[in-house]
């Protein structure tokens, strides 16, 4: 079986981040979602709410068969060791993206010899970030084509906000 995990803060998932989980699932007999804890990125939702609106979105897109999403609070190496796959799934958008993804995916196998593959969210989708999700959803904005229906109703919810955008 090819494994392979693709982790994030995730804070929240949005429509991008599941077009790589459904691509990466047609390259991969399993995919496992590794949502970060990230205390340094001061997340809005909780380990426990990002994991559960990840695992929604990934029933709604009939995938759970082959897509496992789990939290975890390690280095990243530490958590691909434990589940015995040595690939990993990043998502980049823009060149700054690849800068950054570039020197972790560098670091990761330097320590435990981890192979990345990178792969550009669909053209459509590419311009979706978690933080620009978070300010359309602060300032009531329609969120419709940008998360799926569960991750805005929590948004709606941590911001106290009625109905859709």
């Amino acid at each position: 079986m090819v494994e392979v995990v693709y982790p994030g803060t995730f804070d929240p998932v949005h429509y991008g981040h599941l077009d790589i989980v459904k691509r990466a699932s047609k390259l991969f007999d399993r995919v496992y979602v590794a949502v970060a804890l990230s205390r340094s990125k001061k997340p809005l939702f909780t380990l426990e709410e990002r994991v559960e609106m990840f695992r929604e979105a990934v029933k709604d897109l009939n995938l759970s068969h082959k897509v496992e999403v789990i939290g975890f609070d390690t280095l990243l190496v530490d958590l691909l060791k434990q589940l015995g796959v040595n690939t990993v799934v990043r998502g980049v958008r823009l060149f700054t993206d690849f800068e950054y993804e570039l020197q972790i995916s560098l670091t990761n196998y330097k320590l435990a010899k981890v192979e990345t593959l990178f792969m550009m969210p669909s053209q459509e989708l590419i311009h979706i970030s978690s933080t620009i999700v978070k300010d359309i959803a602060k300032h009531g904005g329609c969120l419709k084509d940008l998360v799926p229906p569960n991750v805005e109703r929590e948004l709606r919810k941590k911001f106290n906000l009625c109905g859709s955008g």
